[in-house]
């Protein structure tokens, strides 16, 4: 433990356009960025287009029933290929560019174009969509603009496997539940905010008088993720029954954070949500929370429970974090300093030292 204090980064990364500029190419081009659910992608040729940093991209099922990710744009003059989301069947079975019918296969070859005969000495084999690493991670999918990165069990050691542990049947979830969260700050105090609970006592009451007990919650580092587990304070508290027979961790919480911007959440019940981060601009986000079950079916617990964490839990958090991100542009504060307990509790600001680690790991 350091005999002196523990700093924050300076304010500057939280409020200057320049430096947020800067992170697009040092973080979120180099890191793991949650696209999707392979649920949206059930059939040949269906497809749904996303941003990772600016960057527009689409994911799509080709015909050997692979998924595939590819930039979003024309090799011949630049135009979006596909918007929103779909099935291109309609498209004789190809990836059709709108603006001059330029042709591909759904593996990102190039096919045909009008007139493209005229053209002197033309490799067409050059002319093949640019593809980007993808990892299906249980059922979640996630891509990566770094060809040359780590695979993602490398980056999350365990992380698979203690999910599949807490969550069972987490391979036949699928999306039951979208909730769409604004917040006027920076994605950093954010993220933040939701990897540490040294707030929990003061500003969540709900949370940490019913789904933890706070004398028990830990948050440690597995690689580039932040595991949070706890045991449940009282589940005769809860407002959905728990069957503790049904599984060994049916009476616990945890989470993992994978950094930077998603977060997989198991609440007591072995009920999974998950949170991700999307960057609107330095000091806007939207922060999704996701809910699900088995097969996408109605589940009056989940809509509960939805519908609960967005009352409380959620609802506080927006206050929390756009109070901090008009402090940080106050002429009163530059630097701030962290609570380091070297027990990892939960009043403990440890994991934002971690957090900040990373951070200038990657911007420096």
């Amino acid at each position: 433990m350091s005999d002196q204090p523990i700093y924050t980064i300076d304010k500057k990364h939280y409020i200057d356009p320049h430096l947020y500029e800067e992170e697009k190419s040092k973080v979120m081009m180099r890191t793991w960025q949650f696209a999707g659910h392979v649920s949206q992608l059930q059939n040949t040729g269906d497809y749904f287009t996303f941003e990772i940093a600016g960057q527009p991209l689409f994911c799509i099922k080709d015909d050997k029933q692979e998924i595939r990710c590819f930039y979003n744009v024309c090799k011949h003059r630049a135009h979006e290929l596909l918007k929103g989301s779909g099935n291109s069947k309609r498209a004789a079975n190809l990836i059709i560019c709108p603006y001059h019918g330029w042709a591909y296969h759904y593996d990102g070859t190039f096919k045909a174009a009008p007139n493209i005969k005229v053209v002197p000495n033309l490799d067409t084999s050059k002319l093949c969509l640019t593809e980007v690493r993808l990892e299906n991670f249980l059922g979640f999918l996630f891509v990566n603009l770094d060809k040359s990165t780590a695979p993602m069990d490398e980056w999350f050691p365990e992380v698979r496997k203690e999910l599949e542990d807490f969550v069972p049947f987490i391979h036949q979830l699928k999306p039951l539940k979208w909730v769409e969260i604004p917040e006027s700050c920076n994605w950093k105090v954010s993220v933040e905010n939701y990897s540490e609970c040294y707030h929990c006592s003061i500003n969540h009451k709900t949370f940490s008088t019913g789904v933890i007990k706070p004398s028990t919650y830990r948050i440690l580092p597995q690689g580039y993720c932040l595991r949070h587990t706890t045991e449940c304070q009282n589940l005769e508290k809860m407002t959905y029954p728990i069957d503790l027979n049904s599984n060994p961790n049916a009476g616990n919480y945890s989470s993992w954070f994978l950094w930077p911007l998603f977060s997989f959440q198991v609440y007591p019940g072995n009920v999974l949500n998950t949170y991700h981060w999307r960057i609107i601009d330095v000091d806007h986000i939207i922060l999704w929370r996701g809910w699900y079950s088995i097969d996408g079916q109605p589940s009056e617990v989940v809509e509960k429970l939805a519908v609960q964490d967005r009352e409380t839990t959620v609802e506080e958090d927006i206050g929390l974090v756009e109070s901090v991100q008009k402090g940080l542009k106050s002429n009163g504060y530059d630097q701030g300093i962290l609570v380091v307990d070297p027990t990892c509790g939960v009043n403990s600001e440890h994991s934002i030292q971690k957090l900040q680690q990373w951070y200038s790991e990657y911007t420096q």
